[in-house]
């Protein structure tokens, strides 16, 4: 990429995007394109092929989706198997019939097996059962890095997907029906130290272990490798395993290589807020998979490595929950 291309990142208001968006102007890219959901529905197949045809952007940041956490999986499998397969589908054609020169798809580490080998390597993909309570999500997800693998061998693009692990950072979701871990334990604490609460209650066992890296990392990451050279790039489309024999999909795990139990996360949370109860399990609620590690062997070889510790990420995000209104309404 250079600061003339034109960029267009696909879901610029979520986690993903806004990280994207910063770290893209923050490096001096002055073309980004960006459309709202009330701007264009991207699970509107003519609607996206109208936008494409439009604004021919160079590269493209597939971020759009539906994602949420157990709850809303749960709640809503139908919505996340067909939403994120029309969102996807309709991007990766539209990229591919205006010419993109390379389009990034974010999947999610849920792609791997349930009880998949730690850490797990790239080459895990579709060597087992998966997590029952987000199988819809991860179908959808799996079907997207296939169509960039499909794409790539009979039309020449130049398609990448990143796995990149849990995510959290500034603008996460906070509503406690939909959010993720951090953003969860997080404003569970902070209403409970508001009200003088001496109990916070977490959902499971607190054994389950989860990796975690902050969402500016994660954009950082992504767009290091959206700007190697083709030398370096190239090599990561996987290849066509009909002519090779080997599985080798077009994926890049993005993670930082080690990870916590809930229950040391929630610990984490606790004392960073300076919460002086006591931390709840309710066994009643599932765990989900009992560890999602990434190998990011292959990430750190070409030259990128996390800079963010968890301990400093938990503070940053903090300070951002604080400081915005919406995060801290039911104060």
């Amino acid at each position: 990429m250079n600061k003339n291309s034109k960029i267009y990142i696909a879901g610029h208001c979520g986690l993903v995007g806004s990280a994207l968006m910063r770290n893209l102007q923050g490096k001096g890219f002055n073309r980004l394109i960006t459309r709202t959901h009330v701007e264009l529905d991207l699970t509107n197949q003519a609607a996206t092929e109208t936008f494409f045809a439009h604004e021919k952007p160079d590269y493209v940041f597939l971020a759009a989706a539906k994602v949420g956490g157990i709850l809303a999986n749960n709640t809503y499998p139908a919505e996340f198997i067909r939403d994120n397969l029309a969102i996807q589908t309709n991007i990766i054609h539209a990229a591919y019939r205006n010419g993109v020169e390379r389009l990034m798809f974010f999947g999610s580490s849920c792609v791997y097996p349930k009880f998949a080998p730690q850490p797990m390597h790239e080459n895990c993909l579709l060597t087992g059962s998966l997590e029952p309570t987000n199988r819809p999500y991860a179908l959808a997800k799996i079907a997207g890095i296939e169509m960039c693998w499909s794409y790539n061998r009979q039309y020449g693009t130049r398609y990448l997907a990143v796995m990149p692990t849990n995510l959290y950072g500034p603008g996460d979701n906070y509503d406690l029906n939909n959010s993720h871990v951090i953003p969860a334990l997080i404003r569970k604490f902070h209403e409970a130290s508001v009200r003088g609460e001496q109990q916070v209650v977490v959902w499971g066992t607190g054994s389950i272990k989860r990796e975690f890296l902050y969402s500016e990392d994660m954009a950082d990451a992504c767009v290091y490798l959206m700007n190697l050279p083709d030398s370096s790039y190239c090599g990561l489309l996987g290849s066509d395993e009909t002519m090779s024999g080997k599985f080798e999909p077009p994926l890049m795990n993005i993670g930082v290589g080690e990870d916590v139990t809930i229950g040391e996360l929630a610990k984490l949370v606790k004392e960073m807020m300076g919460f002086d109860g006591e931390i709840v399990f309710d066994t009643s609620k599932q765990d989900g998979t009992p560890r999602k590690l990434l190998d990011v062997s292959r990430l750190n070889a070409i030259g990128w490595h996390a800079p963010t510790s968890l301990q400093a990420g938990l503070a940053k995000v903090y300070a951002d929950f604080l400081h915005d209104p919406v995060s801290t309404e039911t104060r």
